[in-house]
């Protein structure tokens, strides 16, 4: 494990701008979920995805690759790490961290760095690694699944580092989301087939080097053949998808 987390993104990040591009209805689950905080801190920040507009916002965000892909006018974002925030006690209204928890080297500390800086909600979008396995992938790369459900960290304990009273929701995956991520593209296979698109999924990272070709072959034999449609055509016409991704608001 690297000293910043499981990845290193100042070697893999090039391309999360493009490819992770936030997706308006997720993004309005966590807007919601913000209140009326007017001061937020964003850790593991990334290239920006997901910050809310309106409001006074410090970026914390440990990679220089991915800090430099963030747009203009962006907040500012500051080289730190989820596990030691340089900011006091209670100094900002909310702490938010997205699709990030999983790679931290320390969770348990730096989830009790988000609720120690924020005076009111702490608001987490994570993945429920046990729900990865039902939907398809799974039978064509079962060794990322494994990678990712090994990675993700157990939901009920990462709620209960949130605070006294936490709610935990189910995010349901639009079939058209923008953001990046290997659910997001349930119902579009052929997408998945893109080497930009799995470049910027850290999970291929994490299985042996043999997975992501045999994927890649296996998955485009079956689609050019009609058996993917056959098996799984069904995945085309879910509208939305309620997969692993939870957001968690945990008040103090």
């Amino acid at each position: 494990m690297r000293a910043g987390g499981d990845v290193d993104y100042d070697s893999t990040g090039q391309g999360y701008a493009t490819q992770r591009r936030p997706d308006p209805r997720i993004a309005a689950a966590i807007e919601a979920a913000l209140g009326d905080a007017q001061t937020v801190v964003n850790v593991g920040a990334g290239a920006g995805s997901y910050e809310p507009a309106g409001r006074r916002l410090l970026a914390v965000e440990p990679s220089a690759v991915m800090r430099a892909q963030r747009p203009p006018g962006a907040a500012i974002a500051i080289h730190a790490y989820a596990e030691a925030l340089p900011l006091d006690d209670g100094a900002v209204d909310a702490a938010m961290a997205v699709a990030t928890v999983h790679q931290w080297a320390d969770r348990t500390k730096g989830l009790a760095e988000l609720r120690r800086v924020a005076r009111g909600p702490v608001v987490v979008l994570a993945f429920d690694g046990p729900a990865l396995g039902d939907w398809w992938l799974n039978d064509y790369a079962p060794e990322l699944i494994a990678a990712e459900q090994r990675r993700y960290p157990d939901i009920s304990q990462t709620a209960a580092a949130l605070g006294s009273k936490v709610e935990v929701r189910v995010v349901p995956i639009p079939i058209d989301c923008t953001d990046g991520f290997t659910e997001a593209f349930y119902g579009r296979p052929e997408r998945l087939l893109d080497p930009a698109v799995r470049r910027a999924q850290s999970s291929w990272g994490f299985v042996g080097p043999e997975v992501e070709p045999r994927f890649v072959a296996r998955l485009s034999d079956d689609l050019d053949s009609g058996r993917w449609d056959e098996r799984y055509g069904a995945w085309r016409r879910l509208p939305a998808y309620e997969g692993s991704v939870r957001l968690l608001v945990g008040w103090p």
